[in-house]
């Protein structure tokens, strides 16, 4: 005699109900909340992206170009975190920052670099806090010995009969590289020749050594002759660094442009896109 057995299916996660679905407009508003919001962490403590307006550092960094700035790299207190791509900022670093200004002359601050604490400046890292530093006869000096630089004469080209202050320099060999030289410096011809008399600067002039304060850094642009620089303001405060230029992400012919406003996209250098700044 047969019996009648009821089977219990349980219901699949198929079978469930999961609800009206979303519509077309709901998932393009959810993307872009998620997108926002890892726009602005990346960009307030990952990266950042700047441009080069003067050419305090030609030829290495263009004015033009666009750099992508490492903001994590550097550990904060100088103390890199467990597991973590951090480090502590070493000589040669190209280094993005707030402008201090001039100490005690607010009306030079404004009328050389613009406003303190507002405007980004980039240079590159010459003295450690606790370094001797001495500017002599276009060499540098750190702790009393010659810091390993090569050095290329640069000046700005001329085009259409007058000099252009946006383009590269045009350089032309001074001295060979030497294997402990991992960076390239420029100055005038005039000024490797002799031809202009030193400046006595604030800071590091000849025959006035500077110590660098603890937690700061002497930062000086590569285009030595053309740089506002520590030797005009002095050190940076490590509060003021933002971090390490990367690479350029963009870069515009700003020379060729005669200032058009679409500059950037009309005269692109594509050469320069991606060039790592080092």
């Amino acid at each position: 005699m047969s019996k009648n057995v009821e089977t219990v299916v349980e219901p699949t996660v198929e079978d469930k109900p999961i609800g009206p679905p979303k519509s077309i407009a709901r998932e393009y508003f959810e993307s872009f909340v998620v997108t926002l919001v890892m726009a602005i962490f990346g960009m307030t403590f990952i990266l950042q992206a700047v441009t080069v307006p003067t050419g305090s550092m030609q030829n290495t960094i263009l004015i033009g170009d666009y750099l992508l700035v490492n903001k994590f790299i550097f550990a904060p207190g100088g103390e890199p975190l467990p597991f973590l791509p951090q480090r502590e900022i070493v000589r040669g670093d190209i280094i993005v920052f707030k402008y201090p200004g001039f100490p005690d002359n607010k009306a030079k601050t404004e009328d050389e670099g613009g406003m303190p604490y507002q405007m980004n400046f980039v240079k590159r890292v010459i003295g450690l806090p606790g370094d001797k530093i001495e500017f002599r006869n276009n060499e540098v000096y750190i702790n009393d010995r010659l810091l390993p630089e090569h050095r290329i004469m640069g000046d700005a080209p001329l085009i259409g009969g007058s000099l252009s202050r946006e383009a590269a320099l045009k350089t032309k060999d001074f001295e060979p590289r030497q294997p402990d030289q991992s960076y390239d410096v420029y100055y005038s011809e005039r000024s490797l020749k002799g031809g202009l008399r030193e400046r006595d600067y604030p800071f590091a002039a000849e025959g006035k050594p500077y110590i660098v304060p603890e937690n700061n850094y002497f930062m000086m642009g590569d285009s030595r002759d053309q740089s506002l620089d520590s030797r005009f303001w002095g050190p940076v405060s490590r509060d003021l660094i933002i971090g390490r230029a990367m690479f350029a992400y963009w870069s515009c012919d700003r020379s060729a442009s005669n200032g058009s406003t679409f500059g950037c996209l009309t005269h692109p250098r594509l050469s320069r896109i991606g060039k790592l700044i080092k």
